[in-house]
């Protein structure tokens, strides 16, 4: 007769972590910076665009449903594909866009990086080699939705130093994840 054997400890889900915001917010920066930290990979939704998308961008026009739609899906499987987990730097910016990317990444939390308009003009202004251009963050910022209370996220202050909002988004990101101690101890 064998000995009774232990179940197998319960195993956490991976961290699906969306970075979100408006253009020029700094999702890039401070998404490959909490990855950096919770030691995952980092991904920016940006490599997910199609052509298409990109040129009309570039032009100055706002994404359709279109266009969009079919990138969500991809930024949603590129996020379940990660099974240990994964930050994506992604806009994000309604409530029906977050959803598309809950259908594919289920438990994924959104931290949104949330400034002042005249700060992210300014940013928007200074960036150089981003096929969005600033002309675009008037309507990025007309189509952002916050997080609604049933949504899993919260939202930061984006004018913060770097490493200021990354240690926030570790603070909130404890309350709704099983972070790995490396990440707690910062």
């Amino acid at each position: 007769m064998s000995a009774p054997t232990e179940p197998p400890p319960e195993q956490s889900a991976p961290a699906r972590i969306v970075v979100m915001g408006v253009s020029a917010v700094g999702k890039s920066t401070v998404g490959s910076a909490l990855a950096e930290r919770l030691g995952i990979p980092f991904l920016d939704a940006d490599d997910l665009h199609d052509a298409a998308a990109v040129a009309s961008m570039a032009d100055g026009v706002p994404l359709t449903d279109a266009l969009r739609i079919p990138w969500l899906g991809r930024v949603g499987n590129a996020l379940a594909e990660q099974s240990s987990g994964a930050v994506i730097a992604c806009s994000a910016l309604a409530r029906r866009y977050r959803d598309a990317i809950r259908t594919t990444a289920p438990g994924a939390v959104f931290v949104h990086l949330d400034a002042p308009a005249d700060v992210l003009a300014i940013r928007a202004g200074a960036r150089q080699g981003h096929f969005m251009p600033a002309s675009l963050l008037a309507s990025q910022l007309a189509t952002l939705e916050p997080l609604e209370a049933d949504e899993e996220g919260f939202a930061v202050d984006a004018s913060l130093p770097v490493d200021d909002l990354v240690t926030a988004a570790v603070v909130g990101l404890m309350k709704r994840l099983d972070l790995p101690p490396a990440a707690r101890s910062h």
